[in-house]
This record gives C-alpha cells, structure tokens and sequence, in this order.
C-alpha cells in the first residue's frame, strides 16, 4: 500500500489557512490516492461488521494505528500541514506536536443519536477525512457549520464555560430547531470521500446531520493543537470526550429494543 502523501507548498498552505478564516473551510479535493481510499473502507468495513451495524467510535488505539489513517497521522508532510495552518492560525507553534486520531462511523438507527451534536473542538485545527458517505438523497449526513464564531480564549475556563452552555441537550435541541425552522442558517457541507476538508474546530460550532440508516458515514478526524493544552480542565474534557465514546459505542453495539 502507498503510504505517500501530498506535500503541500507554501502558497497552497496560504490559501488552506485564508479559506479556512474567510470562507470558513478549506478542501484538498482527491487527497486520498484510489487505492488508499479503497483500502480505509476495507478497513472501515471490518470494524462495522464487529458493531453489527451500529454506531461506533475509536479514539486512537490499535484499530487506528493499524490502518493507513495511523500512517497518515505520521507522515511528516501531514504533520507539516498541521504544523503550518495551526501556527497561521494561532500567531504561533503549538504547544504540542500530537495529533489526536478519531474514527468515527455513523450506521443504523443508533447513529442518529450522535446526530446534530453541536460542538467545540479542543483543538484549534480540524481537519476531516471522509472515508464512506451517501452521496444521494436527504440524509446523507452533511457537515453543518457555523464558522469561526468566536477567537481563542486567553482564560481555558472561559473555554469550559462556552462549551457547557451549547454542549448540551437543550441547547443542541434548540439549536437543530432553529435550523428546522430557518432561524439559524449554518454552512453545509456535502462530504466527498477522499477529499480532506479543514476547518478551525476550536472557533466553529459543528455537528452532523442524520445519515439513512441503511447507508455508512464513516470519517477520520485529525485534531491539531490545543490553546489550552496541559491545563487541567482541557485533559478533563479529553477524558470525558472518551468516556463519552466508548459509551455511545457501547450502546451502539446493543440490540435495539
């Protein structure tokens, strides 16, 4: 398998950051080679039929790293991506080089639970690799932004304060409402498999809509330098985030009753 990346330039990276800042998301169309994306889906498509169909969620672990996403996340051109747009971004390099490595697939109905799940990421950089999605009809579990609402927090428990209040049930109920009924106006973004999208998680609320139940959304999401990294409260909510997972996934994997 190739384990070849792009290796972007500088004035493709200038236009990655100024996308990302003004039109609120940046694509790198056909990032993946055929056959790299012929091969996560391989892999993809092992690990559904260990969940039975259901929804599941990996945060790293050897599921990861033993796919072509754990070589991707090592690249040193991918690293460089990261490195460049975090620092772009932020006004300088980040306090870490790690990058964390998600694997997320919605499918059946226990993947609409974790459906318009309005967030914050922890991470300054997002950058979201989809792997399968349905390309046709209603629910194909678009991208929903809305872009760059706010600017990096100097005080980490601003940060945490911001997130209780919108991470929420209510909140994100009444937000998926507001979208209902035309309120709220978000971005959306029809995901093309292979394509790497980047965005400034950190800064922009986002989630997924539904995806049919008879059709897979399975991405990869490389989470890129964290303002707050070290501080208590910020290894708190990672802890929670996978504690989290691993719940959704466990009861994803549960017969429906």
């Amino acid at each position: 398998m190739n384990t070849s990346f792009r290796n972007l330039e500088a004035p493709a990276l200038q236009l990655i950051t100024y996308e990302m800042s003004n039109k609120g998301s940046a694509c790198i169309a056909n990032f993946l080679t055929s056959d790299q994306l012929k091969s996560l889906k391989e892999s993809v498509r092992a690990e559904a039929e260990k969940h039975k169909g259901s929804y599941f969620a990996h945060h790293g672990g050897s599921e990861i790293e033993s796919s072509l996403l754990g070589a991707l996340g090592a690249s040193p051109e991918f690293r460089n991506m990261l490195e460049s747009v975090y620092q772009a971004g932020a006004g300088q390099a980040a306090y870490s080089n790690e990058i964390l490595k998600v694997l997320r697939c919605v499918q059946g109905t226990s993947g609409r639970r974790e459906s318009n799940c309005f967030h914050y990421d922890a991470s300054l950089v997002t950058a979201l690799l989809p792997i399968e999605i349905p390309q046709d009809g209603v629910d194909r579990g678009d991208l929903l932004l809305f872009p760059n609402g706010r600017r990096i927090r100097s005080n980490v428990l601003i940060n945490v304060l911001e997130k209780a209040l919108l991470q929420n049930a209510l909140s994100r109920k009444l937000i998926s409402a507001a979208i209902r009924h035309n309120f709220l106006r978000p971005q959306k973004l029809q995901l093309v498999p292979g394509n790497l999208y980047l965005f400034w998680g950190y800064r922009t609320l986002h989630a997924n809509e539904p995806c049919d139940p008879d059709h897979r959304r399975a991405t990869a999401i490389f989470h890129f330098g964290d303002p707050h990294a070290g501080s208590l409260a910020t290894r708190l909510i990672l802890k929670l985030n996978q504690r989290r997972a691993r719940r959704a996934t466990a009861l994803g994997t549960q017969p429906a009753a």
